[in-house]
């Protein structure tokens, strides 16, 4: 099954981009999206090139690194709902953009990760402590709800102090979208993409040792704190680095690890890492093609469309998980 994916991903993957180039304003025929692609002198080439194709290679490279931050969290917290949104690390990400873009601080975007780092890794640090050394799921969930909500507040209050301009493009920001995003953003984020998840690839053996207990881990000679934290880290450098650009998009990384495991059959961090990514990048981009589909020609956030597929699609996924959510309290 994983030899599978990977043969279909690549075509796949290529039918989803080739549909986004060809939406918009005007509607452009495969051949003709093509053809303006790659012909300097089309005269849809600048639309093409500069507007749809940065969208349909941020949203795969984000989808990829969602899913891979999901990964992580999920497997080395040995918790299936955990993911950026319960940690809060998307939250706080959210906090110090949204302060930049409000207040007009200036920061250039290749900036603007550093800065949604630091605060992805505060309020992650801040459900981490909280948590302790529980992994139960219903608890790591209300401390990383709490957390968010603290940071939802922070964000309204930061909203307060912006004009009218500032607060409609925050909301578009907040519900997560790929709109109005060109190649600067994608050589702001893509870095710190292609680095956190090579460093997830190098973690994914000790990661998957610590799905089998801690003192399994240490049975092996695997170090489970600095594992676990280095694993953390990397989520948060994954999510925040996407939320940095496209917002916080919901769903996506709690969504693909699971869905990657069905389609793999095995729950191995090693047998389905190089799936997870696959499935993140195409769940992204199919989200933002109804998102531009639906209600056409009026766009949503992708944001809204990820949460309307992603709630339902994870109640089916973790009804087939209720003992083992049960069983971890």
């Amino acid at each position: 099954m994983i030899i599978i994916i990977k043969w279909c991903a690549v075509p796949g993957l290529a039918v989803l981009g080739l549909t986004a180039l060809c939406l918009g304003e005007p509607r452009l025929g495969p051949g003709s999206a093509l053809t303006a692609l790659v012909d300097p002198g089309h005269p849809w080439h600048v639309a093409v090139w500069q507007v749809r194709t940065p969208r349909v290679v941020l949203g795969a490279l984000a989808g990829a690194a969602l899913g891979v931050s999901g990964l992580l969290l999920q497997d080395v917290l040995r918790n299936p709902i955990a993911g950026p949104e319960l940690l809060g690390v998307s939250s706080g990400a959210a906090v110090v953009t949204a302060t930049v873009v409000v207040l007009g601080l200036g920061v250039p975007v290749v900036v603007l990760p550093y800065a949604a780092l630091a605060g992805a890794l505060v309020a992650g640090a801040l459900v981490l402590l909280a948590i302790g050394r529980t992994r139960a799921p219903d608890h790591v969930a209300l401390v990383g709800a709490a957390v968010s909500a603290a940071c939802g507040g922070l964000v309204v209050a930061v909203v307060g102090l912006g004009t009218q301009g500032d607060v409609v493009s925050l909301f578009r920001y907040l519900l997560g979208s790929l709109a109005a995003r060109g190649w600067t953003h994608v050589e702001a984020v893509a870095p710190w993409l292609v680095v956190g998840i090579t460093l997830a690839a190098l973690l994914s053996r000790r990661v998957e040792a610590l799905t089998l207990g801690d003192e399994v881990a240490v049975g092996l000679g695997v170090p489970v704190v600095r594992t676990r934290v280095a694993a953390v880290a990397v989520a948060a450098v994954l999510a925040a680095a996407v939320a940095s650009v496209c917002g916080p998009v919901a769903f996506v990384a709690l969504l693909s690890p699971h869905l990657a495991r069905r389609i793999c059959g095995s729950v191995s961090t090693r047998r389905v890492f190089w799936s997870v990514p696959v499935v993140g990048a195409a769940l992204l981009m199919s989200a933002d093609l109804v998102s531009r589909l639906v209600l056409y020609p009026v766009e949503l956030p992708v944001g809204v469309a990820t949460t309307l597929v992603g709630v339902p699609s994870l109640v089916l996924v973790l009804r087939g998980r209720a003992p083992e959510l049960a069983g971890s309290r």
